[in-house]
Protein backbone atom coordinates (compact mmCIF):
# COMPACT_ATOMS: atom_id res chain seq x y z
CA UNK A 1 0.00 0.00 0.00
CA UNK A 2 2.93 2.39 1.12
CA UNK A 3 4.55 1.55 -2.23
CA UNK A 4 1.60 2.46 -4.19
CA UNK A 5 1.22 5.58 -2.42
CA UNK A 6 4.75 7.11 -2.73
CA UNK A 7 3.95 6.01 -6.51
CA UNK A 8 0.84 7.91 -6.78
CA UNK A 9 2.01 10.67 -5.16
CA UNK A 10 5.09 10.53 -7.62
CA UNK A 11 2.89 10.33 -10.39
CA UNK A 12 0.78 13.17 -9.21
CA UNK A 13 4.05 15.39 -9.27
CA UNK A 14 4.94 14.68 -12.41
CA UNK A 15 1.25 15.90 -13.57
CA UNK A 16 1.43 19.08 -11.69
CA UNK A 17 4.95 19.46 -13.35
CA UNK A 18 3.46 18.51 -16.92
CA UNK A 19 0.15 20.58 -16.43
CA UNK A 20 2.13 23.93 -15.13
CA UNK A 21 4.59 23.55 -18.21
CA UNK A 22 1.75 24.49 -20.60
CA UNK A 23 0.65 28.02 -20.53
CA UNK A 24 3.83 28.79 -22.82
CA UNK A 25 1.85 28.51 -25.63
CA UNK A 26 3.67 31.16 -27.55
CA UNK A 27 6.74 30.24 -28.22
CA UNK A 28 9.94 29.01 -26.21
CA UNK A 29 10.20 30.06 -23.23
CA UNK A 30 13.12 32.21 -22.21
CA UNK A 31 14.79 30.17 -19.72
CA UNK A 32 14.59 27.14 -22.28
CA UNK A 33 16.09 29.89 -24.70
CA UNK A 34 19.06 30.56 -22.48
CA UNK A 35 19.87 27.27 -22.07
CA UNK A 36 19.73 26.32 -25.88
CA UNK A 37 21.63 29.78 -26.10
CA UNK A 38 23.97 28.94 -23.83
CA UNK A 39 24.64 25.15 -25.12
CA UNK A 40 25.30 26.51 -28.93
CA UNK A 41 27.49 29.23 -28.46
CA UNK A 42 29.33 28.42 -24.75
CA UNK A 43 32.69 27.27 -26.62
CA UNK A 44 33.06 30.33 -28.46
CA UNK A 45 32.22 32.45 -25.62
CA UNK A 46 34.97 30.61 -23.59
CA UNK A 47 37.38 31.06 -26.30
CA UNK A 48 37.11 34.89 -26.69
CA UNK A 49 36.50 34.90 -22.91
CA UNK A 50 32.99 36.55 -23.34
CA UNK A 51 30.24 35.67 -21.05
CA UNK A 52 26.35 35.04 -22.14
CA UNK A 53 25.29 39.11 -21.99
CA UNK A 54 28.23 39.96 -24.58
CA UNK A 55 27.34 37.36 -26.81
CA UNK A 56 25.64 39.75 -29.19
CA UNK A 57 29.69 40.74 -29.82
CA UNK A 58 29.89 37.42 -31.96
CA UNK A 59 26.93 38.06 -34.45
CA UNK A 60 27.89 38.97 -37.99
CA UNK A 61 26.55 42.25 -39.34
CA UNK A 62 24.05 40.88 -41.52
CA UNK A 63 22.41 38.68 -38.38
CA UNK A 64 22.40 41.95 -36.28
CA UNK A 65 20.88 44.08 -39.12
CA UNK A 66 18.21 41.51 -39.53
CA UNK A 67 17.50 40.93 -35.84
CA UNK A 68 16.94 44.88 -35.81
CA UNK A 69 14.92 44.67 -38.87
CA UNK A 70 12.49 42.01 -36.98
CA UNK A 71 12.71 44.23 -33.92
CA UNK A 72 11.53 47.59 -35.50
CA UNK A 73 8.69 45.62 -37.54
CA UNK A 74 5.62 46.25 -36.33
CA UNK A 75 3.25 43.25 -34.90
CA UNK A 76 0.81 41.71 -36.58
CA UNK A 77 -2.97 43.21 -36.00
CA UNK A 78 -4.79 40.70 -33.25
CA UNK A 79 -8.22 39.95 -32.20
CA UNK A 80 -10.94 43.08 -33.36
CA UNK A 81 -8.40 45.52 -34.35
CA UNK A 82 -8.06 43.36 -37.57
CA UNK A 83 -11.09 45.12 -38.13
CA UNK A 84 -10.62 49.09 -36.96
CA UNK A 85 -9.74 51.87 -39.22
CA UNK A 86 -6.44 52.36 -39.00
CA UNK A 87 -5.75 48.78 -39.94
CA UNK A 88 -8.10 48.86 -42.91
CA UNK A 89 -6.44 51.87 -43.93
CA UNK A 90 -2.86 50.42 -43.77
CA UNK A 91 -3.74 47.22 -45.69
CA UNK A 92 -5.22 49.72 -48.40
CA UNK A 93 -1.91 51.61 -48.92
CA UNK A 94 -0.07 48.25 -48.85
CA UNK A 95 -2.41 47.25 -51.86
CA UNK A 96 -2.39 50.23 -54.00
CA UNK A 97 1.80 50.87 -53.15
CA UNK A 98 2.14 48.76 -56.18
CA UNK A 99 -0.34 51.12 -58.69
CA UNK A 100 0.47 53.77 -61.00
CA UNK A 101 -1.44 56.49 -61.54
CA UNK A 102 -1.37 58.22 -65.16
CA UNK A 103 -1.53 61.88 -64.18
CA UNK A 104 -1.65 62.45 -68.26
CA UNK A 105 -4.70 60.15 -68.67
CA UNK A 106 -6.53 61.75 -65.86
CA UNK A 107 -5.92 64.98 -66.67
CA UNK A 108 -7.29 64.15 -70.06
CA UNK A 109 -10.49 62.29 -68.95
CA UNK A 110 -10.88 65.84 -66.58
CA UNK A 111 -10.87 68.19 -69.60
CA UNK A 112 -13.18 66.08 -71.89
CA UNK A 113 -16.11 65.59 -69.06
CA UNK A 114 -17.53 69.12 -68.28
CA UNK A 115 -19.04 67.35 -64.95
CA UNK A 116 -15.78 64.55 -64.27
CA UNK A 117 -16.84 65.63 -59.90
CA UNK A 118 -20.56 64.57 -60.39
CA UNK A 119 -23.27 65.99 -57.73
CA UNK A 120 -26.08 63.54 -56.78
CA UNK A 121 -28.52 66.45 -58.87
CA UNK A 122 -26.45 65.57 -61.82
CA UNK A 123 -28.09 63.80 -64.50
CA UNK A 124 -24.77 62.26 -65.08
CA UNK A 125 -24.92 60.63 -61.46
CA UNK A 126 -24.09 56.76 -61.91
CA UNK A 127 -22.47 56.87 -65.30
CA UNK A 128 -18.81 55.84 -64.96
CA UNK A 129 -16.61 56.85 -67.67
CA UNK A 130 -14.92 54.11 -69.85
CA UNK A 131 -12.06 51.80 -68.31
CA UNK A 132 -9.68 50.87 -70.47
CA UNK A 133 -8.77 47.06 -70.56
CA UNK A 134 -4.95 46.99 -69.31
CA UNK A 135 -6.77 48.46 -66.18
CA UNK A 136 -9.16 46.19 -65.71
CA UNK A 137 -6.53 42.98 -66.28
CA UNK A 138 -4.41 44.88 -63.68
CA UNK A 139 -7.68 44.71 -61.51
CA UNK A 140 -7.88 41.42 -62.23
CA UNK A 141 -4.34 40.55 -61.67
CA UNK A 142 -4.10 41.93 -58.29
CA UNK A 143 -7.55 40.18 -57.25
CA UNK A 144 -5.94 36.99 -58.56
CA UNK A 145 -2.53 37.65 -56.53
CA UNK A 146 -4.32 38.27 -53.03
CA UNK A 147 -6.46 35.45 -53.51
CA UNK A 148 -3.32 33.68 -54.07
CA UNK A 149 -1.42 34.82 -50.58
CA UNK A 150 -4.50 34.14 -48.86
CA UNK A 151 -4.47 30.77 -49.59
CA UNK A 152 -0.96 30.06 -49.16
CA UNK A 153 -0.96 31.90 -45.59
CA UNK A 154 -1.11 29.52 -42.82
CA UNK A 155 0.47 30.25 -39.78
CA UNK A 156 1.33 26.90 -37.41
CA UNK A 157 0.50 26.75 -33.82
CA UNK A 158 3.82 25.60 -31.93
CA UNK A 159 3.53 21.77 -31.35
CA UNK A 160 4.58 20.70 -27.39
CA UNK A 161 5.73 17.53 -27.03
CA UNK A 162 5.51 16.86 -23.15
CA UNK A 163 1.53 17.74 -23.86
CA UNK A 164 -0.88 14.82 -23.47
CA UNK A 165 -2.40 13.95 -26.49
CA UNK A 166 -6.35 13.97 -26.74
CA UNK A 167 -7.20 13.87 -29.93
CA UNK A 168 -7.56 12.51 -33.45
CA UNK A 169 -7.05 15.27 -35.66
CA UNK A 170 -6.27 19.12 -35.91
CA UNK A 171 -9.99 20.04 -35.68
CA UNK A 172 -10.51 17.74 -32.75
CA UNK A 173 -7.76 19.34 -30.82
CA UNK A 174 -8.57 23.11 -31.49
CA UNK A 175 -12.37 21.81 -30.50
CA UNK A 176 -10.58 19.70 -27.01
CA UNK A 177 -9.26 23.47 -26.81
CA UNK A 178 -12.33 25.32 -26.59
CA UNK A 179 -13.78 22.90 -24.43
CA UNK A 180 -10.82 22.64 -21.89
CA UNK A 181 -10.91 26.44 -21.71
CA UNK A 182 -14.69 27.21 -20.93
CA UNK A 183 -14.85 23.53 -18.52
CA UNK A 184 -11.18 22.76 -17.67
CA UNK A 185 -10.98 24.02 -13.95
CA UNK A 186 -13.99 21.67 -13.32
CA UNK A 187 -12.59 18.66 -14.52
CA UNK A 188 -9.58 18.70 -14.04
CA UNK A 189 -9.61 16.67 -10.42
CA UNK A 190 -12.18 13.91 -12.42
CA UNK A 191 -9.76 13.88 -15.27
CA UNK A 192 -6.41 13.35 -12.57
CA UNK A 193 -8.26 10.63 -10.85
CA UNK A 194 -9.51 8.57 -14.00
CA UNK A 195 -5.87 8.92 -15.15
CA UNK A 196 -4.68 7.52 -11.51
CA UNK A 197 -7.26 4.81 -11.72
CA UNK A 198 -8.23 6.56 -8.42
CA UNK A 199 -11.79 7.16 -9.45
CA UNK A 200 -12.61 3.38 -10.51
CA UNK A 201 -14.95 1.56 -8.10
CA UNK A 202 -12.89 -1.92 -6.16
Amino acid sequence: MNEARKANQTAMVAEKKRMEALPESRGISKQKWLEERKKKIGKLLDANGLDLQNAYMLDTQEAAEAKYKKWEKDPAPFGWDVFNQKTLYNAYKKRTKNIDIDLEEYNRMKEADPEFYREASSLQYGKAPKTSEDKIEKMVKELKDREEKRRSFSRRRKFHEEKDIDSINDRNEHFNKKIERAFGKYTLEIKNNLERGTALPD
